[in-house]
C-alpha cells in the first residue's frame, strides 16, 4: 500500500504543477470564474493531503502510522466531498470530454483511498 500512498501523493503534486505551471485546458472542465475560483482555493488543502499520503506512506509500518492514515483518509474525504458537491451543483459532470473522465476518476479515488485510510487506521486503533 505504500507504492499506492506515494502515487497519491505525487499526483497530488502533480495536478497543481500542471495547473499552474502547465496547461489548465487538461485539467479545466469549466471556463468561468467561479470554477477558477473554487480550483484555486485548493492548493493548500491538497498540501495537507498530499503530506499526509506521503506520512502515511513512511509510516506505515509504525506506530505513528496511525495518526498519519487516519488524517490523510479524513483530508481525502472532505476534500472529495467538497469536489463532488460542487461538481454537482455546477453540472461539471455533464459537460464531457477527457477533463471530466479525470475528474472523476480524482473523485472517486479520493473517496476510495480515503475510506481505505480510515479503515486501515480504525483496524490498527484495535477497535
Amino acid at each position: 500500500m505504500k507504492i499506492v500512498l506515494w502515487l497519491a501523493c505525487a499526483i497530488t503534486v502533480a495536478y497543481w504543477v500542471i495547473w499552474f505551471a502547465g496547461d489548465r485546458d487538461w485539467l479545466a472542465n469549466l471556463h468561468t470564474p467561479e470554477y477558477y475560483a473554487f480550483e484555486n482555493a485548493f492548493p493548500a488543502a491538497d498540501a495537507w493531503l498530499a503530506f499526509g499520503y506521503g506520512a502515511a506512506a513512511l509510516t506505515l509500518d509504525r506506530p505513528s502510522g496511525t495518526f498519519w492514515s487516519i488524517a490523510a483518509g479524513s483530508a481525502s474525504l472532505y476534500l472529495a466531498g467538497m469536489d463532488v458537491l460542487f461538481d454537482l451543483q455546477h453540472g461539471v459532470y455533464a459537460t464531457g470530454g477527457g477533463a471530466v473522465a479525470a475528474e472523476i476518476s480524482i473523485n472517486v479515488a479520493a473517496l476510495a483511498l480515503g475510506v481505505w485510510l480510515l479503515r486501515a487506521g480504525w483496524n490498527r486503533l484495535g477497535a
